[in-house]
C-alpha cells in the first residue's frame, strides 16, 4: 500500500469509509509503527506481501502456488492456494495430509486438518478489516466473505476514517476502550465460556478468560497498549495495585525465588493456553488472564459438557498448581505445591 490515501467504497454515499492504515502515519507515528511490528498486520497478507517475511513454504509449493499467507508474525503461518482453499495436503506431489502449518517458535511443522479437502478460510472476521460476510474476496471461491484491507489494522478497531483523515475530527474516529471491543475477535463462540482442549486452553481467547477470572470487570487497556506486540505492550505491572503483595514480595530479596527472577506473572499467569506448540503437559505458548490460583492439589482447571450433541471441554475461572508451580520445580509433585503455595506473599 503506497502512501497516498486509499478509499475503499463501502457503506453509503454518506457513510465513512475506510482509509487504510498508512493514512494514519502521518498524525500517529508512533502509534503506526508499533502497530506495524505487532502481531495484527499479520494475520492475513496476499503473498506478494508476505514472500519477504523470511517465511518458509509447505513442502511442494512455490510463492507461485500461494495466494495469501495466514499469520506469520510470532506463533505460526499457515497458507492459502491460488484458488483461496487452505492448504492442508503436501508433499511433492501434494498427497501427504499435514505438515501445513509452519510453527516459528520451533521451526517445525504441524498438521492443521491435515488432508482435508476443499478447507475454505472462513476467518475474515477477526483477521482483516472491513469484513463483509458477503461474496468471494479476490473472486477466490475457498474464501467467505469481502474485505477492505487484509490483516487487522488502525480502522479495524477505530472504525472507517476517511472523515476523521480528512478534517481531523477526533469525534470522526472511533475510540473505544472496553474489553468488549478487544472480545469481538479474541473469543470462539460463547464469550462466558473459555475453549480447552488437549489439556490447555485454545487459541488467543483472552477475552472469555478475564470474563471467567478475577479481573472480570478490568479493561484490557488498563494494562496493556494495544497498539504494540503484546510481549512488549504492558504499561502497568501488578505492583500498581497489588501493593500489599508487592511489599511481601519485597521481602523475598535475597532468597531464591527473588535470586532467579521469579515474577508475578510466572505464577498467576502460566502459559496455559497453547497457539501453536507446546513445551510440556502443562505449558503452552500463551499467557493465562484468569490470574487465581487453586490451591487445592485436588482440583482441575477443566471440565466438560455437552454442546450441540458433541461433548466439549472448558476451563474454568482458575489456574491448577501443576501450572502455577510445577513447571519450575519439575521435580516435586501437587501436594508439594499445595504446602508450599500456603503463605506465598508472605515467605
Amino acid at each position: 500500500m503506497c502512501a497516498v490515501v486509499m478509499l475503499w467504497a463501502f457503506g453509503s454515499a454518506n457513510a465513512a469509509e475506510y482509509a487504510g492504515s498508512d493514512s494514519c502515519f502521518k498524525c500517529h507515528p508512533d502509534h503506526v509503527n508499533d502497530w506495524k511490528v505487532s502481531g495484527h498486520p499479520y494475520k492475513l497478507q496476499k503473498a506478494e506481501t508476505a514472500k519477504s517475511w523470511m517465511l518458509p513454504l509447505p513442502k511442494g509449493y512455490s510463492w507461485d502456488d500461494i495466494s495469501y499467507v495466514i499469520g506469520g508474525a510470532h506463533k505460526k503461518s499457515r497458507y492459502m492456494d491460488k484458488k483461496g482453499y487452505i492448504i492442508t495436503m503436501t508433499g511433492p506431489n501434494k498427497d501427504v495430509p499435514g505438515k501445513n502449518q509452519y510453527n516459528l517458535e520451533t521451526g517445525t511443522w504441524g498438521d492443521y486438518h491435515p488432508g482435508e479437502k476443499g478447507k475454505k478460510y472462513d476467518c475474515g472476521r477477526c483477521h482483516t478489516t472491513g469484513y463483509k460476510k458477503e461474496g468471494h474476496q479476490d473472486g477466490l471461491e475457498g474464501i467467505t466473505g469481502t474485505w477492505a484491507a487484509p490483516g487487522i489494522q488502525c480502522e479495524a478497531c477505530h472504525g472507517p476514517a476517511s472523515d476523521h483523515v480528512t478534517t481531523g475530527d477526533k469525534s470522526k474516529v472511533k475510540v473505544d476502550k472496553s474489553a468488549a471491543l478487544c472480545g469481538q475477535c479474541h473469543v470462539r463462540g460463547d464469550a462466558t465460556k473459555v475453549p480447552a482442549g488437549g489439556g490447555f486452553i485454545k487459541h488467543h481467547e483472552t477475552y472469555p478468560e478475564i470474563l471467567a477470572g478475577v479481573k472480570k470487570n478490568f479493561q484490557c487497556v488498563t494494562c496493556h497498549n494495544p497498539h504494540k506486540r503484546a510481549k512488549f505492550s504492558i504499561k502497568t505491572d501488578c505492583s500498581a495495585c497489588h501493593t500489599k503483595q508487592a511489599e511481601a514480595y519485597g521481602m523475598y530479596k535475597g532468597k531464591r525465588m527473588h535470586d532467579v527472577g521469579i515474577k508475578c506473572i510466572e505464577c498467576h499467569m502460566p502459559k496455559t493456553t497453547k497457539s501453536a506448540t507446546a513445551a510440556s503437559k502443562t505449558q503452552g505458548d500463551i499467557r493465562t488472564h484468569v490470574f487465581k490460583i487453586n490451591t487445592d492439589p485436588k482440583a482441575s482447571m477443566f471440565y466438560d459438557e455437552e454442546v450441540k450433541g458433541k461433548k466439549a471441554t472448558f476451563a474454568k475461572g482458575f489456574v491448577t498448581l501443576d501450572f502455577a508451580c510445577l513447571n519450575c520445580h519439575k521435580n516435586k509433585d501437587m501436594k508439594w505445591a499445595a504446602e508450599m503455595a500456603k503463605g506465598i506473599h508472605k515467605k
